[in-house]
């Protein structure tokens, strides 16, 4: 039995060495041949698992420790009969808390409380959610943009193009998938009122870069077209520009790598279901005021101190790599 890992997924070496032999590598450097008598990989967003990666291999499952499968070919993983765990819903909060700082950075700079603002949220899944509800809770004006749900639940929720002209601020949460690829466009832009902010926490391919250096746009941007490199136009034009670490709170990590672990176990009956790091505290959600996080969000998610290093020019993904997991607080 063989495991490859991505070497910078925390707190789980040694965990899976009593039941199979455990390889770890950079997530962009597994190949091929590394793969070739793997049963098992636990991968980030780095490693692209298609045909040329795993055909001919051993793999039966692949557990991603992210929330998103768009690096997963999951159409050839559907025709070899390979299973894909993700893990959905890990770093809500971490997010939450990511776009939090955002919000409190905004109403600094433009002195503002929240009643004075409506809230574009694009994608009201597990991030989305949260977003709504804390926003609501802080005063915030939140109109919503679901399709699929829209369609599902009949919610209210409104099409993109009236989202984007009634709000003073949108906040992206949705996935990448052939819908909403590009959906951010010089197009689609044309119905954003003067003035806004536009928040990326969701898929850099959401938001076409070059759609989004019109002069009177203000940006707040976690995840990049093309990253790691990146466009330095958006990165200089950006108010807040963080790499890709949105979702890393230390419950975050600890969650995904959970439910990673508990993935394999469940598939080749190893006694690690449940699993959690020790070493990780849980949190317990609960309500805060808008007070409350102006007052405290600077001590867990500083948002403009953690933008001060990529947009001095520090390489991308070692600030990703090398990120200190921050707690989450709510």
């Amino acid at each position: 039995m063989k495991v490859v890992i991505d070497s910078a997924i925390p707190f789980i070496k040694g965990v899976l060495e009593p039941f199979a032999q455990v390889v770890y590598l950079e997530g962009d450097a597994i190949g091929s041949a590394d793969v070739a008598d793997a049963d098992a990989l636990v991968i980030r967003t780095r490693t692209r698992c298609n045909r040329e990666l795993l055909e001919g291999s051993k793999v039966k499952i692949i557990a991603t420790a992210t929330i998103g499968f768009d690096h997963i070919d999951m159409g050839y993983c559907r025709r070899a009969g390979i299973i894909v765990s993700t893990a959905d819903g890990c770093n809500a909060r971490g997010v939450l808390q990511w776009v939090s700082g955002v919000l409190v950075a905004l109403a600094r700079k433009e002195n503002f409380e929240p009643s004075e603002r409506t809230l574009g949220i694009v994608g009201v899944g597990n991030v989305g959610r949260l977003v709504k509800q804390y926003a609501e809770s802080w005063g915030f004006k939140v109109v919503c943009c679901d399709p699929p749900r829209e369609c599902r639940e009949h919610l209210g929720f409104v099409e993109l193009e009236e989202l984007l002209s009634v709000s003073d601020i949108v906040t992206l949460h949705t996935p990448l998938d052939k819908a909403t690829r590009g959906m951010i466009n010089s197009a689609s832009l044309k119905h954003l009122r003067c003035g806004a902010t536009l928040i990326n926490a969701s898929r850099g391919e959401v938001a076409e870069s070059h759609s989004l250096l019109r002069d009177d746009l203000t940006l707040a941007v976690d995840v990049w077209e093309g990253e790691p490199n990146i466009d330095c136009r958006v990165l200089d034009k950006a108010f807040v520009a963080t790499p890709h670490i949105a979702g890393y709170s230390l419950q975050g990590k600890a969650n995904a790598t959970a439910l990673s672990v508990s993935a394999l176990a469940s598939f080749f009956g190893w006694p690690l279901i449940g699993w959690y790091p020790e070493q990780v505290a849980r949190v317990e959600p609960q309500p805060i005021s808008w007070q409350r996080v102006v007052e405290t969000i600077d001590n867990y998610c500083d948002v403009l101190e953690q933008s001060k290093a990529l947009k001095n020019g520090e390489d991308f993904e070692r600030l990703r790599n090398n990120y200190n997991y921050r707690p989450e607080y709510f």
